[in-house]
């Protein structure tokens, strides 16, 4: 028969206790040999002496039997020492931070001022880029030098589709313009100077109706300049003139009083 094992928590073997009987073991033995002491001790033989001899051997069996009492085996759990722990990773944010600080620091404040500006007509009037770099550079405008009015233009936190789109809005409401005549606008040297990605972005992204605003047109040749409807109609539909579809003309020209 094989000998059975024993494991502790971890799952390593220990060794299993030998177990003895009670008579054996030395709280037994002690409690008998207390027994007889108080028997002795009541019968009063031999007195003190017998008394103290009596102390004596139950203090002797008590040592031995505890000596032979094998010291149970402990099992321990290995310590496993913690690494210590990593340093913390400086926050990247923060180190950017202070290198922009430290940057700022050799910043001409000239530079720093023309990107104020920027963000300033930016954020008031929907500028473009290449607008935004006219209006900086311009002896009509604010006179920067190119090199300020560069840093300002490319570092701007600027949307300038956004830019585009509210331009289109503002042409459409307040000009009644057709689609192409919009685009055409956004991106004339002479208008807004947006690219055409930011240009197509407007007017595809702009919500407003294209009849409506032929409507609108066909009714100020009508008031301010007494045009026939047929004229109207060509001056909507030119290339030279408001760029209307032909539906959308037609729509203007049905609905005229």
């Amino acid at each position: 028969m094989s000998k059975k094992k024993f494991y502790d928590e971890d799952g390593n073997e220990v060794k299993a206790k030998r177990v003895k009987p009670f008579y054996k073991r030395w709280w037994f033995i002690a409690l008998v040999v207390i027994f007889v002491f108080n028997v002795f001790a009541s019968m009063g033989e031999d007195g003190d002496d017998g008394e103290e001899a009596a102390t004596e051997e139950v203090t002797e069996v008590v040592e031995t039997e505890a000596a032979e009492e094998e010291p149970e085996e402990e099992v321990t759990e290995e310590i496993v020492e913690e690494e210590p722990e990593e340093e913390a990773e400086v926050d990247e944010k923060e180190l950017v931070e202070e290198e922009t600080e430290e940057a700022e620091e050799d910043i001409p404040t000239e530079y720093n001022s023309a990107l104020n500006k920027a963000e300033s007509y930016s954020s008031l009037m929907n500028m473009s880029k290449k607008g935004l770099y006219d209006q900086l550079t311009s002896e009509y405008g604010d006179q920067f030098s190119a090199e300020a009015a560069q840093y300002a233009i490319d570092n701007i936190d600027a949307d300038f589709n956004e830019n585009a789109l509210a331009k289109a809005e503002s042409y459409s409401d307040t000009m009644h313009m057709s689609k192409k005549g919009i685009f055409d606008q956004l991106v004339s040297e002479y208008g807004e100077q947006f690219t055409e990605e930011e240009a197509t972005y407007a007017v595809e992204t702009l919500v407003t109706d294209y009849n409506e605003n032929a409507l609108e047109k066909a009714k100020t040749y009508q008031e301010s300049m007494d045009m026939s409807p047929e004229s109207i109609r060509d001056q909507l539909t030119s290339e030279y003139g408001e760029q209307f579809t032909q539906e959308e003309a037609n729509y203007a020209i049905e609905n005229l009083d």
